[in-house]
């Protein structure tokens, strides 16, 4: 089973952020390292703008990712609600 994963500077934004891809994606695990916060899940991973609006308490434009944005793995598909991770 291949993985997909997101990695994040480890910051209060980005916390928000891990928290709504944990929310919405109930296989994934987030493993803090000192400067970062990887994210991996099998398969596939969902950032939905709406939920990360949630946690974060304000609009969130999901091109906002990229400011954080260490590396990632697996293909991309983006639009204005979701951002996805998958290898399919």
């Amino acid at each position: 089973m291949a993985t997909v994963f997101i990695a994040l500077q480890k910051n209060e934004e980005s916390r928000a952020i891990v928290d709504a891809i944990l929310a919405d994606n109930p296989q994934a695990t987030a493993n803090n390292e000192p400067a970062m916060v990887k994210v991996d899940a099998p398969e596939r991973m969902v950032i939905r703008r709406e939920t990360v609006e949630q946690e974060i308490g304000r609009d969130f434009d999901l091109q906002e990712i990229h400011v954080n944005l260490v590396t990632l793995s697996g293909n991309v598909d983006q639009t204005d609600d979701e951002f996805t991770l998958s290898w399919v």
